[in-house]
């Protein structure tokens, strides 16, 4: 077996695009992969045109070979984008030996070591606060409005939830690590967030009562002052985990030294080499692997790695569903599983995107029993929505 393209598609996802990978060969079998990247679609993309070279022509199920060729064509430009295109082309081939073999994903890496997994609802209140015009649901404009949506949350049957810094009455989030004005690269958080991020997750607890977890997302707002500061305050909360992205292990121990709030990190970190010296400390209690970024068989080993030193790891996935069974995927060859995050709020035609959806019951998702992946892209309605770069952060 032989791989004779590769394609990409850039799907509109309303305030973001989702990016897919189709690898086709010789024999008519097709494998499809994910590397969604909101801020650098171009960069991913073109990466991928630059990789096909290592990968066309050559045998698609001896998947660890193509990435190690994939790894020389790209050295000098470790992680990254080039670890994302990367990714994208590495689940395709990973789907493709899975469905020559006529099993699961799953079934290929061992599995399953569970049948399902539970989800918690991600961006609870961040997608209708800023995007309202692209979901199928009332704007979150208010605090009332939040307890409803936490109402909400549990009245579906979801056990979890995860929500960022809302600001509802002004229509945005607070992402300044991200962009903002000057001065908000400076990491500091002032008397009057802390007393609001006090309240709005006082707001979704007493909302959703004391069985459901609740997450907190800090994204790369802050530096460790102002996170020690927040977990602190948000010790009585007993939040499942503070989420907190920072490239720097010692300085997420610090603050993980400083409270009894636990912490959670590692979404954007790539490949076994940078997460070693976060496990090394003890940096978290729990560690996200962004599955589409890193891959399949890498993602694997992070996860492996992890349980040598007695930690859980967590999918992050503010992707489509062809993501949501990647990850269930990885959740199902893995013996230590914290949670895995789904979006609920997101383009009405996130379901139609892939051929099989994904069966939630209770909040627990049932893991992927097909062959590959479980499901493939519908490439006619990722066709007829493409992205046509207009990010919205």
């Amino acid at each position: 077996m032989k791989v004779t393209d590769i394609q990409t598609f850039v799907v509109d996802a309303g305030w973001r695009p989702w990016i897919f990978t189709k690898v086709t060969t010789d024999e008519g079998i097709t494998g499809y992969g994910e590397c969604s990247d909101g801020r650098s679609p171009t960069g991913v993309v073109g990466t991928i045109e630059d990789l096909k070279a290592h990968v066309v022509g050559k045998d698609p199920r001896a998947f660890e070979m193509r990435f190690w060729d994939m790894i020389r064509g790209s050295r000098q430009s470790p992680s990254g984008i080039a670890a994302k295109a990367i990714a994208g082309i590495e689940l395709a081939l990973v789907d493709i030996k899975a469905k020559a073999l006529g099993i699961s994903v799953i079934e290929l890496f061992g599995g399953p070591t569970r049948e399902e997994v539970r989800l918690y609802w991600s961006h609870c209140g961040t997608s209708r606060v800023a995007h309202s015009e692209h979901l199928e649901s009332e704007p979150v404009r208010s605090m009332d409005d939040v307890a409803a949506l936490g109402r909400e949350v549990v009245s579906k049957g979801f056990t979890a939830l995860k929500t960022n810094i809302l600001l509802p009455a002004e229509g945005r989030n607070y992402f300044g690590g991200f962009g903002g004005p000057p001065g908000s690269t400076d990491g500091n958080v002032s008397r009057r967030l802390l007393s609001h991020i006090e309240t709005l997750i006082g707001t979704f607890r007493d909302a959703v009562g004391l069985d459901i977890d609740i997450n907190l997302d800090l994204n790369f707002n802050f530096k460790p002052e102002a996170c020690i500061r927040i977990a602190q305050l948000l010790e009585p909360f007993d939040l499942l985990w503070l989420e907190i992205d920072m490239y720097e292990h010692e300085a997420i121990r610090q603050i993980k030294d400083s409270t009894s709030t636990k912490i959670c990190t590692g979404e954007n970190l790539f490949y076994m080499r940078e997460y070693l010296p976060y496990f090394e400390c003890r940096a978290a209690d729990v560690f996200m692997i962004d599955v589409p970024w890193n891959g399949f068989s890498q993602s694997k080993k992070i996860g492996d790695l992890a349980e040598v030193y007695q930690l859980n790891v967590a999918p992050h996935n503010y992707y489509s569903h062809l993501s949501t069974n990647i990850s269930a995927s990885l959740c199902a060859t893995l013996p230590n599983i914290r949670i895995q995050e789904i979006d609920i709020d997101d383009v009405p035609w996130k379901d139609d995107l892939v051929t099989v959806q994904p069966e939630i019951t209770n909040g627990n998702l049932k893991v992927p029993t097909g062959p590959g992946f479980g499901t493939d892209l519908n490439e006619e309605v990722a066709l007829a929505h493409p992205w046509e770069g207009k990010s919205n952060w």
